[in-house]
């Protein structure tokens, strides 16, 4: 079971922010292995896997991006009806709570790529097999 180390900002939620903190990773040479950008009363909120997360922090602090992290999982699931909801019943079933979700597939069948934020990233982790 990966571990990983999520990013997260929180910025204004206006045309070309979002823009800036891709442009501040490509420009470092930083890629986004997986996202999630939500808005929440003006805030925008991003979380994100990268490449390089120490090579993305200093970026961003170069572009003057505040950014913070945290651990996360990384999962690879099967791409079918039901793989996540078995993820999540186990982990509601050990009272670990989910954060933040999300996923990329291929929606053609194969694996699916899940991050998922818990409060305990050891205890999801083994409890999930990792």
């Amino acid at each position: 079971m990966p571990k990983t180390t999520q990013l997260t900002l929180t910025l204004e939620s206006k045309p070309g922010v979002l823009a800036k903190v891709c442009q501040a990773l490509a420009g470092a040479g930083v890629n986004i292995v997986a996202i999630c950008a939500a808005e929440a009363a003006g805030q925008g909120k991003i979380r994100m896997v990268v490449s390089d997360p120490a090579r993305a922090k200093d970026a961003l602090k170069a572009a003057k991006l505040r950014c913070g992290e945290e651990q996360a999982l990384m999962l690879t699931l099967e791409d079918r009806p039901g793989a996540l909801a078995r993820v999540a019943e186990k982990l509601a079933g050990a009272k670990i709570n989910i954060k933040c979700a999300y996923a990329t597939t291929g929606g053609t069948g194969g694996s699916a790529t899940v991050v998922l934020t818990v409060p305990n990233v050891d205890k999801a982790a083994a409890l999930l097999g990792g």
